[in-house]
C-alpha cells in the first residue's frame, strides 16, 4: 500500500500533526537553491523519539519513504523528496534537555537551532562554536556534517558530536557515543551517522561539545590586490600556526554583492574578514602576527574591531552571501556549490575557478573558509535559457574535477544530497561498494531519504 498504508496507519498516533495539504507540502519541498520543487505526499511533525520510532516502523512495513527536514538551509537538496513519501520536520523537538557545564556540553533535541542553543547557553559562560552562517537546526547540521566561518579553529560538527540518539529504519531506537571525551568501544556508529544526510537513521538527541566564551575578541577586514595575495596570505598564516578563529575570503564580484544587500561601502576588491579569541594578550599577538604577514601580501585599508556589534555586523554580512549573490543579475537562480583543497594548493584551485567562470562568461561569486581550504562558488543562471545552463554545469563539473585532480574533495561542507551524486564513484572508487553494503545492512528497503548520497548503479 506503500505512502497510503503509512498515511493510513499514522492517523490516528499523529491527528492534525499529519497533513496532505498543498501549502505545508510546498513548504517541505522547495529549496534555497536551482532544485525544482519536490513535493512530498504528506508532512508530520513528531514531538517525541517514541513517535519518530512509530513513524519509522509504518513508513518500513508499508516501504514508504521518509525524509527529514530540519530548517531547510541545505544547498544540495538533501530535504527534498524526490520519491515523495513523508517529509519528517522534525522543528517540535527543539528543546536543549540538559546543560552539563563542568563537562563542557549540553544535550538538545534535533530540532533546535545552533542560534535558539547558543541564546540558552548565554547565561552560561559557553558558546556552541560550529557556525554554518544559516539558523541551520542542529540535527541537520549533524546530519550533513556542517561546518562553517569557525571550524579553522574549533572543527566541524564531526568534532562537536559526543554522542546521539536515533531511530533506524525498523523503528529501532540506538544510541551511540557517551559524554566522555574518548572511547575505544566497537564500532563509531555516531559518527557513521554524522554526514549520511538522513540516510542511515534519523538524528533525534545529541551530545553536543561546548566551549568557553572567549575573554577577548578582535575581528577585521583588509582587501589585496589580488586573489593571489589573499589566498597567499591565508595559507602563510595558516602554515605559520597562528590560531585563527575565522579567516574568511571574499573576491571582488562577491564584494559587490555585499555592498548591494548591505550597503557596505567596501572596494569591490579582493577581501579577508579575520577573527581572534583568546585572552587580551593573546589576541593581540595574534592580530600583530596576521598583519604582518598580510603586509608581506600588499593588504589594505585593514579596519580593526573589538565592539561586539560591529563584530557581528561583519559576520551577519558574511552569513548572507547566498541573499548578496541574489542580487546580482536580478531575475536569475543561483547554483551553488563548493570545493575543499589541501591548503598548499588553494590559491591554484581559486584561480582556477576565477579563469574558468571567466572563459564561461559566467556572473558568480567565490567565497569560502579558506582557513581549512574551503570554498563556495555561486553562479548566477537562467533555468530557461539552455546554453546559460550548460554552461554552468560545465563550470560546476570542472570544479569538481580539478578539486580531486589537486588532491581534495568535491565537497568539504555542502555535502552530497542530490547535486553531486554523480562525483562520488570518482572520489570514492571502490569504497563506494562497502558504502552501499553498509546502507543496505541499516536499511535494507531503502526507505531513509532515498535517491540521496549514493548512485543507484554502485
Amino acid at each position: 500500500m506503500g505512502v497510503s498504508g503509512a498515511i493510513a496507519d499514522l492517523a490516528p498516533l499523529l491527528g492534525d500533526r499529519l497533513t496532505t495539504a498543498q501549502a505545508l507540502r510546498a513548504a517541505h519541498g522547495g529549496n534555497e537553491t536551482w532544485f525544482p520543487e519536490t513535493l512530498p505526499d504528506a508532512v508530520a511533525f513528531p514531538e517525541s523519539t517514541e513517535e519518530v520510532a512509530a513513524i519509522l516502523r509504518a513508513c518500513n512495513a508499508h516501504g514508504c519513504p521518509v525524509v527529514a527536514h530540519g530548517a531547510g538551509t541545505s544547498l544540495e537538496g538533501h530535504h527534498l523528496a524526490v520519491r515523495g513519501g513523508i517529509s519528517l520536520d522534525m522543528g517540535r523537538m527543539n528543546r536543549v534537555l540538559a546543560v552539563n557545564a563542568e563537562d563542557l556540553n549540553a544535550v538538545v533535541q534535533p530540532g533546535l537551532t545552533r542560534e535558539g542553543l547558543n541564546e540558552e547557553l548565554r547565561a552560561t559562560g559557553l558558546f556552541f562554536p560550529v557556525d554554518p552562517g544559516a539558523n541551520a537546526s542542529l540535527g541537520g547540521m549533524a546530519a550533513t556534517r556542517a561546518s562553517g566561518t569557525t571550524a579553522v579553529r574549533y572543527g566541524t560538527m564531526r568534532e562537536n558530536v559526543l554522542a546521539l540518539e536515533a531511530v533506524m529504519a525498523d523503528g529501532t531506537v540506538i544510541r551511540a557515543g557517551s559524554r566522555a571525551r574518548k572511547s575505544s568501544t566497537g564500532y563509531d556508529l555516531a559518527h557513521l551517522l554524522i554526514g549520511s544526510e538522513g540516510t542511515l537513521g534519523i538524528i533525534t538527541e545529541l551530545t553536543l561539545r561546548l566551549q568557553g566564551i572567549p575573554e577577548a575578541v578582535s575581528a577585521a577586514t583588509c582587501r589585496f590586490d589580488t586573489v593571489e595575495d589573499a589566498v597567499n596570505c591565508v595559507i602563510l598564516t595558516i602554515q605559520s600556526g597562528i590560531p585563527m578563529a575565522r579567516i574568511e575570503f571574499a573576491d571582488g564580484m562577491m564584494v559587490r554583492g555585499f555592498n548591494n544587500l548591505m550597503e557596505a561601502g567596501l572596494p569591490e576588491m579582493p577581501h579577508l574578514f579575520v577573527e581572534f579569541h583568546g585572552s587580551p594578550a593573546g589576541v593581540r599577538e595574534q592580530a600583530e602576527s596576521f598583519g604582518e604577514i598580510a603586509a608581506e601580501f600588499g593588504a589594505e585599508a585593514f579596519r580593526w574591531t573589538d565592539l561586539a556589534e560591529e563584530r557581528n555586523a561583519l559576520w551577519k554580512m558574511r552569513h548572507n552571501a547566498h541573499y548578496a549573490t541574489g542580487t546580482l543579475e536580478p531575475g536569475k537562480r543561483t547554483v551553488s556549490t563548493d570545493a575543499c583543497v589541501p591548503i598548499s594548493r588553494l590559491a591554484e584551485a581559486v584561480t582556477g575557478a576565477q579563469a574558468e567562470l571567466a572563459r564561461l562568461g559566467l556572473v558568480a561569486t567565490i567565497v569560502g573558509h579558506v582557513g581549512d581550504g574551503n570554498f563556495h562558488c555561486s553562479v548566477r543562471f537562467d533555468p530557461g535559457d539552455a546554453d546559460e545552463v550548460a554552461r554552468v554545469h560545465a563550470f560546476t563539473d570542472g570544479l569538481a574535477r580539478q578539486a580531486l585532480a589537486l588532491g581534495g574533495t568535491v565537497s568539504g561542507e555542502h555535502g552530497i544530497g542530490q547535486g553531486k551524486i554523480k562525483f562520488m564513484a570518482a572520489e570514492h572508487g571502490p569504497a563506494l561498494g562497502f558504502m552501499r553494503a553498509i546502507k543496505t545492512g541499516f536499511d535494507p528497503k531503502n526507505i531513509l531519504n532515498p535517491g540521496k548520497l549514493l548512485p543507484e548503479d554502485c
